[in-house]
């Protein structure tokens, strides 16, 4: 730009001196100060469209730049054309440029975003411009003037005053507007000055002069556009604008009354020029008041139009909106209070607003009263939701929430303001939610999230004492099999109702689900155990139901609260003392102690070795001989699994096979020893000793798809004929008869593996059972056998009644568990061929199992 100013300035100067032609000089200035700021502002404009996609961005700098150039250019093109018509050309061009000027600011962003108000700026400037015009007639010195010249500064004053008052409208980014404004009015007061040089036709040098201005007005509509790219669009300017208002008109109006008096004074009379000018205004001033009045008009429709939505808000709504004074007294209260609360306005303006609430809640809402009234308005302060209850119009009290609203600093209202809400609804409905959520919906009673959390605030307490008791019903499934779901749902209601009574006042019952229930107590140890004594003795009276009475026993575990780390490890405690409650014979009470902590502790120990011992090489097999009572021939063996952990020492079969079965590890386990027995016979077939083998298998293994396949692989690897091993299966498995496990014994019965029935009469398995399933041996259980030394012994009978319906179902017998010499001499009196047990042969493992076989059948 500095460049572009000093070739311009060469230019014109050459021109004024005579070292170049003016027309020349004149048009190679106009050509770089004025072509070269236009080319970058139709540029500027271009990349506005191209960044928004919005025409109305950049069209008024586009038009600015067009109607600058092409009055530049043909006010350039008068100075090469005859006298004759030079005048007429440049007064034209003048016109157009002060059209397309007044159109460019008023199209231009930000200046007049709609007709009515681009209409409004132009009466505005109109306005001020003929009062300017007026003044400035009757004030300067009379004399006559080319008409072109008086066109061009009527023109030239009311286009200026347009731009001046739209500029001047514009509420940010004044400067670019005011480089852009103010260029465009040097502009036009250049070419001004040209035509008059043409109208008085001056010497030619005096173009030069002239064209200066125009230069610089086109250099600062550049800058103007380059500073508006830089800083970002214009943000749109309101109807009412800074200057809708009266100032910059009143005072170019009250300067034309001034030079009208003054000119009558001084001439006494006005000419017909003065007179049209002074007409002029009127016009102009009238419909800027018609405007003026429209938009009051409009402005009163929108405040009507706010005030009814307001009203229909506050009296619609669900808030009772109410204003205090400095003495916290109702000053006003919404139309909706009588609707929502049936309050009138007689029963609550002039009375304290803590009057209106529930006494209870009356110091909280003065609290958030008197610190909302003590914070200063212009501070930044937010209440809390206030809870009270208000007592309505009806005398009924009601859950409310109130918040206050600082309103000390709108000069409409200068007062707290309170919104008061009906939340009866709500709390009932929380406090429902929280029944549900809390409470057991079949007996009333809290459930366990309810007890979880009793007993962590009891917890949190300072010195604290109490224990847990934790209820066990036994039974419970056996009234749902026989009577019904519906009589055991009765069982658990009579259960709570008797638990809750015989609870001290303070104590909180719970259900934890199923036939579980639990009691919190806060009494001592002797007082909390007696209370543990009540209750089942309480639940151990007979329920008397409608057609039926339920006998039910119970198991109860109990810990100490104050001794545990945690809500967990207090439920952890009370329910390892339950489960040695039921292990000992239910119908007990039993506190927690160390020993249980040490089982735990063990069985931690079991589940973390057992993975991978099968691995690790440190499972084993123990076998006991099934030996011929008749001549003392062993016969066969049964497969014992050991556990030699490095660790823990020797685990006998009960406990590593209830881990494997947690741990999911039962069928792995199963067939590791299964295929150990099986290679450990077919070793033993070899050396000429053909025995049975007979295996333990539980469900899992059974409910397996492909056991039974692999059981028969696993005999034709080793090539052991099928009918040499037994399958032994539980007596209570058996008692289940579970079709889908009968049909897997079938299966293998169907292969020619022999089936037995192992602990016959220590469990539930009923004698029509040993016909139902696919058995061919029945082992009987040692507690069948007996070793009283009296004349009358009751058990042998049995142990006789179940030899004789064996051998009638066709059944080998088997009597295990055989430790004295009197109980084999029981078991050979009531006929049964095989036994096995202590008095014949301990289990051992493999060698010396070996070496005892091999004592019988030695030569």
């Amino acid at each position: 730009m500095p460049v572009l100013v000093l070739l311009c300035a060469v230019l014109l100067t050459g021109g004024a001196v005579g070292l170049l032609a003016p027309p020349i000089a004149v048009l190679g200035a106009v050509l770089l100060g004025v072509g070269g700021p236009a080319w970058r502002l139709i540029r500027i404009a271009l990349a506005v469209h191209a960044r928004t996609g919005d025409v109305q961005d950049c069209r008024g700098g586009g038009l600015l730049a067009l109607t600058t150039v092409a009055g530049a250019g043909m006010f350039c093109a008068a100075t090469f054309t005859p006298s004759a018509v030079r005048l007429e050309l440049a007064l034209a061009g003048l016109i157009g440029t002060l059209l397309g000027q007044l159109v460019a600011i008023l199209l231009h962003p930000g200046a007049a975003d709609t007709w009515v108000l681009r209409l409004r700026r132009l009466v505005d400037g109109l306005s001020l411009g003929i009062s300017l015009t007026f003044a400035a007639w009757l004030l300067l010195p009379a004399g006559d003037l080319p008409s072109a010249v008086l066109v061009a500064g009527l023109g030239v004053i009311g286009t200026g005053s347009v731009i001046v008052v739209t500029v001047l409208s514009v509420r940010g980014q004044r400067t670019p507007m005011l480089f852009c404004g103010g260029g465009s009015i040097v502009v036009a007061a250049g070419l001004a000055g040209w035509l008059t040089c043409f109208a008085y036709a001056t010497p030619s040098w005096t173009w030069c002069l002239a064209a200066a201005p125009v230069i610089g007005g086109a250099m600062m509509m550049a800058v103007g556009a380059r500073r508006a790219r830089r800083t970002g669009p214009l943000p749109a300017t309101p109807l009412r604008g800074r200057l809708s208002a009266y100032p910059l008109l009143t005072v170019p109006a009250v300067l034309a009354t001034a030079a009208a008096g003054y000119h009558l004074a001084v001439m006494g009379s006005f000419d017909r020029t003065s007179i049209l000018l002074g007409l002029a205004v009127i016009p102009t001033l009238v419909v800027r008041e018609v405007m003026a009045a429209a938009d009051v008009r409009a402005y009163a429709r929108r405040l009507s139009v706010q005030e009814a939505h307001f009203r229909s808000l506050v009296s619609g709504g669900n808030d009772l909106t109410l204003i205090l004074d400095d003495d916290l007294r109702v000053r006003w209260q919404s139309p909706a209070a009588a609707r929502l609360f049936g309050l009138a306005d007689a029963d609550v303006l002039g009375r304290p607003f803590t009057d209106l609430m529930h006494p209870e809640d009356a110091s909280e809402v003065a609290l958030a009263l008197t610190t909302a009234s003590a914070a200063r308005p212009t501070q930044s302060w937010r209440t809390p939701l206030v809870t009270a209850r208000l007592r309505d119009g009806h005398g009924r009290w009601r859950d409310t929430e109130s918040t206050i609203a600082d309103q000390r600093d709108v000069p409409e209202v200068g007062a707290l303001v309170v919104h008061v809400r009906d939340v009866g609804e709500r709390v009932h409905l929380e406090r429902r939610l929280h029944k549900l959520g809390f409470t057991d919906q079949l007996t009333g009673l809290a459930n366990r999230r309810e007890l979880m959390r009793q007993l962590a605030d009891l917890g949190e307490l300072p010195g604290h004492t109490g224990a847990l008791l934790i209820v066990d019903l036994h039974g419970l499934t056996a009234v749902n099999e026989q009577y019904g779901r519906e009589t055991g749902d009765a069982v658990l209601i009579e259960a709570g109702r008797r638990l809750r009574d015989t609870a001290e006042p303070d104590d909180v019952v719970a259900r934890l689900g199923g036939d579980e229930f639990a009691v919190i107590t806060v009494a001592g140890p002797m007082l909390a155990y007696g209370t543990g004594a009540r209750m089942l003795s309480a639940l151990r009276e007979p329920c008397q139901l409608p057609g039926v009475v339920v006998h039910l026993q119970a198991s109860i575990g109990m810990a100490d609260i104050d001794g545990a780390d945690g809500v967990d490890a207090v439920l952890r405690r009370a329910d390892l003392a339950r489960r040695r409650a039921r292990q000992l014979g239910r119908n007990r009470v039993e506190w927690y102690d160390s020993y249980l902590e040490e089982q735990l502790v063990r069985r931690l120990d079991l589940e973390r070795e057992l993975p991978g011992a099968v691995e690790r090489g440190e499972l084993d097999v123990a076998y006991q001989p099934i030996v011929d009572l008749t001549d003392g021939q062993p016969v066969g063996v049964e497969a014992l699994l050991r556990w030699r952990s490095p660790v823990l020492g020797t685990v006998l079969p009960a406990e590593v096979l209830a881990v494997a079965g947690d741990l999911s590890l039962l069928v792995h386990v199963g067939r590791w020893s299964r295929a150990a027995a099986l290679r450990q016979l077919a070793s033993w077939s070899r050396e000429g000793h053909e025995l049975w083998l007979a295996v333990n298998v539980s469900p899992t293994e059974l409910a397996e798809p492909d056991f039974a396949a692999d059981l028969v692989a696993l005999l034709e690897i080793h090539g052991i004929a099928p009918e040499r091993l037994i399958v032994e299966v539980a007596d209570s498995l058996a008692a289940d008869e579970q079709q889908g496990i009968i049909v897997r014994l079938a299966e293998l019965r169907a292969c020619g593996i022999q089936i037995a029935l192992d602990d016959f009469g220590a469990g539930q398995a009923s004698i029509g059972q040993l016909r139902r399933l696919p058995l061919d041996i029945v082992k009987i259980d040692r507690s069948l056998v007996t070793d009283s030394t009296s004349g009358t012994d009751p058990v042998r009978p049995m142990l006789d009644v179940v030899a004789d319906l064996g051998r009638r179902f066709g059944l080998q017998i088997i009597v295990e568990g055989l430790e004295t010499t009197r109980q084999v001499g029981q078991a050979q009196a009531a006929g049964c061929r095989f036994g096995q047990g202590y008095a014949l042969a301990r289990p051992a493992p493999a060698e010396r199992t070996e070496a005892f076989i091999a004592d019988f059948h030695a030569p």
